[in-house]
């Protein structure tokens, strides 16, 4: 007798405490046929501690693509596939995706274990409004998409939750407080759930001055949540003032200013006279 379809579970695991892996998580993660891990040693280490022995198979970024059709072929065979990330609920800045898209494609159920986010175990402690809000993961590196992004999230009314690495954390809250303005209110959670977890709450200029002498800053996992723009940031002058330095550093006059006319709602020839008024800016 053939067996019957299998399905993928996508189980959100531990950011940091142990004691937070739901006990449905437990159970979902004994039961499968396979346990796909972004890090199989790091999965490894979990399942250990927990005691839990279940075959591992990799699936990160460099892969899925091309394991998504064998994974689906496996689970229409009748295997119950786990997904998870090294910390998480996968798929939040982690691989997944493609895989998830492909299952739910072949008529595969897909069942969501919910459970820890460092997106949302942040925005419960960051005393910023929660109501709406938007995640970004983690900048562009490449200089001229950088500056593009936080000209585009400096108008963001929304809370911002962003993921950074501890080596460029100093850089990017000084960032921040040059595209959003120094007086911005802004949280940074640091080893969120576990033994040395910190939150720093004040303005991106004195975060961004803190991370200048306090080394424990740039420790350990990251998740920045930034306050929303306010009202003020609607006067299309102040916001060009500050917007345009940024963009010239990257980009033409004309292209700046056409940037910049969209964002602020001014007329682009104004805006062109103004970028041509300011002292050519090094790249």
């Amino acid at each position: 007798m053939a067996a019957g379809p299998g399905r993928l579970e996508v189980i959100a695991t531990p950011i940091g405490n142990i004691g937070d892996l739901s006990p449905r998580a437990r159970e979902c993660l004994a039961a499968a046929s396979c346990v796909l891990a972004e890090d199989t040693r790091r999965t490894g280490s979990l399942l250990s501690a927990c005691g839990i022995g279940r075959p591992l198979l990799s699936l990160h970024e460099h892969n899925e693509a091309a394991r998504s059709a064998e994974l689906v072929a496996r689970m229409q065979a009748g295997e119950v596939l786990a997904l998870v990330s090294d910390a998480g609920t996968p798929l939040m800045s982690d691989p997944g995706y493609l895989l998830v898209r492909a299952a739910a494609a072949a008529g595969l159920e897909v069942r969501s274990i919910a459970g820890p986010s460092a997106v949302t175990a942040a925005l419960a402690v960051a005393g910023l409004p929660t109501d709406r809000f938007v995640f970004e993961g983690f900048l562009p590196v490449r200089t001229g998409e950088r500056a593009q992004a936080l000209t585009r999230l400096a108008l963001e009314p929304r809370t911002l939750v962003l993921f950074e690495a501890p080596h460029r954390i100093g850089a990017t809250l000084a960032e921040l407080a040059a595209a959003f303005g120094a007086s911005r209110p802004a949280a940074l959670a640091r080893e969120l759930t576990k033994l040395y977890e910190h939150i720093y709450r004040g303005t991106l200029a004195e975060l961004a001055a803190l991370a200048t002498h306090d080394a424990d800053i740039a420790r350990g996992e990251i998740t920045l949540v930034i306050g929303g723009a306010p009202a003020a940031a609607e006067d299309g002058a102040l916001l060009a003032a500050r917007l345009l330095p940024m963009l010239l550093k990257e980009l033409p006059p004309a292209r700046a200013a056409a940037i910049v006319a969209q964002l602020t709602g001014l007329r682009k020839r104004e805006v062109y006279e103004r970028a041509l008024e300011l002292p050519t800016l090094p790249g």
